[in-house]
């Protein structure tokens, strides 16, 4: 009878050291799950990330779908503007082309792309958008325009032709938020 107390209490005692063990292996597994969807989530969250494929496209996601602004697309996500392009709006974005980038200096786009020139790179980023939903033939009416980084943006034309800064608007798309006027140079604000 002692060895059935003693073989019971030993089997009682496993079982409950098994079910602590699985239990530590359940509560880091979980621990893992969610440190890795709140890191997902924190980088992916807001209106950008929002999946809608009925209404008109924002602006941000006429950049997306543009083979034309790839390089646009990227330094946009890299100084995390994303959820700043698809708000209400109106906005106008004047959108470089991958071209306008490549006339840039060697190096130029790479180093801005860095995380430790994020904040430089959001500048020049605000430095192509404005408040507001006007048609190029609108704009020829403005001699300046405010942006978003607080720093005016001079405008001129040249018989049909309206330039913004030293950029010639070459194509104007209209989205849901506003409009995306599509440019060929980077406009890069004054230095203060």
């Amino acid at each position: 009878m002692k060895t059935i107390k003693v073989t019971f209490f030993i089997l009682l005692c496993f079982a409950f050291l098994l079910s602590c063990k699985t239990e530590t292996k359940k509560e880091q597994v979980d621990s893992t799950t969610k440190s890795a969807v709140t890191e997902e989530t924190e980088e992916k969250q807001g209106q950008a990330f929002i999946q809608n494929d009925e209404a008109t496209p924002n602006v941000l996601n006429i950049a997306i779908g543009s083979k034309d602004h790839t390089t646009l697309v990227a330094a946009v996500q890299a100084a995390g503007l994303e959820n700043a392009l698809v708000n209400a709006g109106p906005l106008m974005v004047f959108a470089p082309t991958n071209e306008a980038f490549d006339t840039l200096p060697a190096g130029t786009v790479e180093n801005l792309l860095k995380p430790e020139n994020k904040d430089a790179l959001a500048n020049i980023l605000k430095y192509h958008v404005t408040p507001g939903n006007y048609s190029k033939d609108f704009l020829k009416k403005f001699k300046k325009l405010g942006q978003s980084n607080g720093v005016d943006v001079k405008i001129t034309k040249d018989g049909g032709d309206v330039f913004i800064g030293e950029a010639k608007i070459i194509a104007s798309i209209p989205a849901g938020n506003g409009v995306v006027h599509v440019i060929d140079k980077v406009l890069l604000p004054p230095s203060k």
